[in-house]
């Protein structure tokens, strides 16, 4: 052996060692991996050629390898790791030749780069990092950034350290919105760093906190990162555990785990939304913790009062957060008791399948004994009790067609059981609800008497809802008899929304606000999945910034406006009534209700159309599409060209050696926190996009392969990869912020800077080991 070092370690060495070199040499990086897969392959190629790189296996042919397998040691389990005292056998890494290897290097990245990219499951996912891109490059250069460094600092600029608070708190809201973290960086790095060098902050504050912020997009949704895992991570988890069953005797996961191994990206977005919290308040905290330890170099500045009215505490509590609980927690309440809840009296044509055991009991005598070991006793007796029921009724109930007697008396039930105020209505009430009180808190000494006809409005919205409207009562005759209240309750709400807009935190923050709750609200909620998300995301972004401009150019935004309205009414519209007029004997209810909702789609299709022109003849979208294409064009070449040096480690048995050594451990905590270390050292030299699909693809069939929550596990690693963008010398961050950091600003202050916030990115993951509910809380909460 060559060095006294097995054949395929030289081989993953010499991939190592080539594609680090190739990164240093100052090719773009897509073209660099896919440059060090061929170079590496020919290296590795001429070695065995020459019969300098033979590989130890286990000679299977060998009595003691048989007399293993007689014993009842499966197959797929045996490895030089774990027995290393089998018998070994010299071998080529090329078993084949190279020749035949290259061949099946050539023809798998083909089928590789169909499947991951061109027409495969993960591409309409894929698609969504397009648009989100999109989305963050217009918001940015919409110039959000630079209102809301301004807002946030005049609210948190008289607390110790309150600019380096305000910094945290502006990224992790741009990281909603935008996600984008060298446009975050480099924009807070030119407005918000010369002001905090002004007023006397520490240099390593600034710096470390304007890095460290820009990096929330990475973790917060909606997220790139999380994007590209998901898709990824989908895969890995369902094959790991087919594995992992098949290994225990039974034949698929679903048998082995009772339960489909699936994890999709809507999933993991809501399971990132809590530690991306944490973790800017582990920011913010440090700030503050750091301001009052060194005052000097983090002192209090007014940065100047904001425009709005001034109020009382008694007042701001009041209307702030007093009546807001009150409007919330009254209407839990009343869906609690049944006055709020469904009015739907849809009955389905046919009856629901009989519920099955909790687990598949008709396996073998090896899968048992490992669902057993898995679940335990009581669940498998559980299931047994639950299968012999079943069995005693005749078998499992099958979906049949239902009489027209048997519907119109299931319809009987539920309209028996409906609630007097509906769901839909209860929420919208709710909302304008809001939008009063928070009036009435911005102005207090104005006249209330608008807000309180508003009011009268809700009211009379909920009364005609329990007084005339029933389950029963059509949606056009709702409508009529609510126009009354409702005119009034929305005329209410114009006056409202114009003291609302005297205020400059609620100015700046309320439109991108709603843009985040509109995309992530449909994410998190499981309305969509984040591809149309995103698309709603992008239009958004692109009104929300014509707006801007607009407003900029004293021209009237009443276009947007109108559109944004449009858009408000064709969804209202098309959640309840029924537009299918494709069907036979359509009312001319329906008919209203779909001419409606097309003159609203119409109208919400030129309103974009207009945003779009209007950030074009501005000079905004021309670059915003441009550079679009850049980051995604290089996603993709990134992908294409790291499949290919995962197919060159794999034909030498590379990842299969990897994945050996990592399961010889018998500890599943010991390989997590390996493969943890692993990335968070490798995030020093590579970026996450390197990671992601080279080394995650080698490792995550063993530890997506155990009894992790592949959510906690994909967050997890997410986070560690977070991390990449503030690791010396290469995190991305620093790089960003050098560009445009002052020239009293070194890269040793920088480096300094972010050090404290690496160790809370190891805090942060060490608080998401020891209480993995931060991860699977809103999950659980919210099934998709």
């Amino acid at each position: 052996m060559l060095f006294g070092l097995d054949g395929v370690e030289i081989g993953l060495i010499i991939v190592f060692v080539t594609l680090f070199s190739a990164i240093l040499s100052g090719f773009p990086v897509a073209f660099a991996i896919g440059g060090a897969g061929v170079i590496s392959f020919g290296i590795i190629a001429a070695l065995d050629s020459a019969g300098l790189l033979i590989h130890q296996a286990i000679d299977q042919s060998s009595d003691a390898y048989n007399a293993l397998v007689a014993s009842g040691a499966n197959e797929k389990a045996i490895s030089i790791f774990r027995n290393p005292d089998l018998p070994r056998i010299g071998m080529p890494v090329f078993p084949n030749g190279w020749e035949t290897a290259l061949d099946r290097n050539v023809s798998f990245i083909v089928n590789r780069i169909n499947e991951r990219v061109l027409a495969g499951q993960s591409i309409e996912t894929l698609l969504a990092v397009l648009m989100f891109v999109l989305m963050g490059i217009v918001l940015e250069r919409s110039k959000i950034a630079n209102d809301l460094l301004t807002t946030m600092a005049r609210v948190f600029g008289p607390l110790p350290g309150g600019l380096a608070v305000s910094i945290v708190v502006v990224g992790a809201f741009l990281a909603a919105s935008t996600g984008i973290v060298g446009a975050t960086v480099v924009t807070m790095g030119l407005l918000a760093l010369p002001t905090m060098l002004r007023n006397n902050y520490s240099p390593e504050l600034a710096t470390g906190v304007i890095a460290a912020s820009g990096t929330l997009g990475q973790i917060i949704p909606p997220s790139i990162v999380i994007v590209l895992l998901g898709t990824l991570a989908g895969d890995l988890y369902s094959a790991a555990q087919d594995n992992r069953a098949q290994l225990a005797g039974c034949t698929d996961a679903l048998t082995y785990l009772g339960e489909p191994a699936v994890v999709s990206v809507g999933t993991l977005f809501q399971a990132a939304l809590l530690p991306g919290i944490l973790l800017a308040l582990l920011y913010a905290g440090y700030a503050f913790a750091f301001a009052l330890l060194n005052p000097e170099k983090a002192p209090a500045v007014e940065m100047g009062a904001a425009n709005g009215e001034v109020i009382t505490r008694g007042e701001g509590f009041t209307w702030f957060l007093g009546a807001p609980i009150a409007l919330i927690v009254g209407t839990i309440l009343l869906a609690n008791v049944g006055l709020v809840g469904s009015q739907s009296i849809t009955v389905d044509s046919f009856s629901d399948i009989g519920e099955a055991a909790s687990l598949r009991t008709n396996v073998g005598p090896e899968c048992q004994a490992s669902m057993i070991e898995l679940h335990g006793q009581a669940a498998w007796d559980a299931a047994l009790a639950e299968q012999a029921a079943i069995d005693e009724a005749g078998g499992a109930a099958e979906s049949v067609r239902l009489t027209p007697e048997e519907i119109e008396e299931a319809r009987a039930v539920m309209v028996a059981d409906a609630a007097p105020i509906g769901t839909g209505v209860a929420i919208l009430a709710v909302m304008l609800g809001l939008l009063l009180t928070t009036a009435r808190g911005v102005s207090p000494s104005s006249d209330p008497k608008p807000l309180i006809l508003g009011a009268i409005g809700i009211l009379g919205v909920l009364l005609v809802d329990v007084l005339f409207v029933g389950p029963q009562t059509s949606m056009g005759a709702m409508v009529l008899m609510m126009a009354i209240p409702a005119a009034l309750a929305l005329w209410s709400t114009r006056t409202a929304a114009s003291r609302m807009a005297q205020n400059e935190l609620i100015r700046v923050v309320f439109p991108p606000l709603v843009l985040i709750v509109a995309v992530l609200g449909s994410i998190l909620g499981g309305i969509t999945n984040p591809t149309p998300a995103a698309a709603l995301g992008a239009a958004g972004a692109i009104m929300l910034a014509a707006y801007r401009k607009l407003k900029e150019q004293d021209r009237s935004p009443k276009i947007i406006i109108w559109s944004t309205f449009a858009v408000m009414i064709m969804i209202l519209v098309g959640i309840n009534f029924d537009l299918r007029i494709n069907l036979d004997g359509v009312s001319v209810e329906s008919w209203i209700a779909f001419v409606v909702s097309y003159a609203a789609y119409l109208y919400a299709l030129f309103g974009l159309l207009f945003s779009c022109w209007v950030l074009y003849t501005s000079g905004v979208l021309t670059p915003a599409v441009r550079e679009t294409a850049k980051v995604t064009s290089m996603v993709f070449t990134i992908l294409i060209a790291s499949q290919l040096l995962n197919l060159v480690v794999i034909s030498f048995g590379g990842e299969h050696y990897i994945q050996q050594f990592l399961q010889s451990f018998d500890s599943e905590i010991k390989v997590f926190l390996i493969v943890m270390l692993v990335l968070f050292v490798l995030g020093f030299v590579l970026d996450f996009l390197e990671i992601i699909y080279i080394v995650v693809p080698i490792v995550g069939p063993v530890i997506y392969g155990g009894s992790f929550d592949p959510k906690w596990v994909t967050i997890m690693i997410a986070v560690n990869l977070q991390t990449s963008f503030l690791t010396p010398p290469f995190g991305f961050a620093l790089f960003y912020l050098r560009g445009v950091a002052p020239k009293e600003v070194t890269t040793g202050h920088i480096y300094r800077g972010v050090a404290p916030f690496v160790l809370i990115q190891v805090v942060g993951l060490a608080i998401l080991w020891f209480f993995p509910g931060i991860v699977t809380i809103v999950p659980d909460l919210i099934p998709n």
